[in-house]
């Protein structure tokens, strides 16, 4: 059985879609939520489904292991569903290409720090793109760049606004992200 810990920061609905999908799975299992944002909605979401979880600060992430020790103990897989803060370099380490994001533009446009969730859907309307959609990649030490496992567009219409981009990129990662979750840990085990 491949463990699974989710990091995540807000809502939690990508996480709630992942852990739903491999609840009933023999071969992967969510295993652990953490959240940067110890009042994140994630962690609600995790304990109605009975997932553990627990929240850490800075120093917990950047400046001790306390945060790769319990990563190590419990993981196989670490997906990020809406984490912000950039992955530390013991982390990456400890987990070469077994650390996997999704983010909501066609990377590399409208990647880096800082471009997440509306940010991305704003500049993607003002800057009139024909299309936009969902990246999934494995993390590296740099915001975004990391080897492209999966892209999947959809067009923006002329009358799209931030928030329509947002709904299709949402139902993307709706129907995407388990998936090519599940695809990836079963193919390189």
């Amino acid at each position: 059985m491949k463990r699974i810990v989710i990091l995540a920061s807000g809502s939690g609905t990508n996480a709630e879609n992942i852990i739903t999908y491999f609840k009933n799975s023999t071969l992967i299992s969510v295993v652990q939520v953490l959240s940067n944002n110890k009042e994140a909605k994630v962690l609600e979401r995790a304990k109605r489904l009975n997932i553990n979880y627990s929240s850490f600060d800075k120093a917990d992430f950047y400046t001790s292991d306390e945060v790769l020790n319990n990563l190590k103990l419990n993981a196989d897989y670490l997906i990020l569903a809406g984490f912000l803060w950039k992955i530390p370099s013991n982390i990456i380490e400890a987990f070469p290409n077994k650390i996997i994001n999704i983010h909501p533009a066609l990377l590399p446009k409208y990647g880096g720090k800082g471009m997440y969730g509306m940010h991305v859907h704003h500049a993607v309307v003002s800057s009139k793109e024909k299309e936009s959609g969902i990246t999934i990649h494995y993390v590296n030490k740099n915001y975004d760049e990391g080897a492209i496992i999966f892209q999947e567009n959809f067009e923006v219409l002329v009358c799209d606004t931030a928030e329509d981009v947002a709904k299709k990129i949402h139902t993307l990662e709706q129907e995407n992200f388990p998936q090519i979750i599940e695809k990836v840990i079963l193919e390189n085990g």
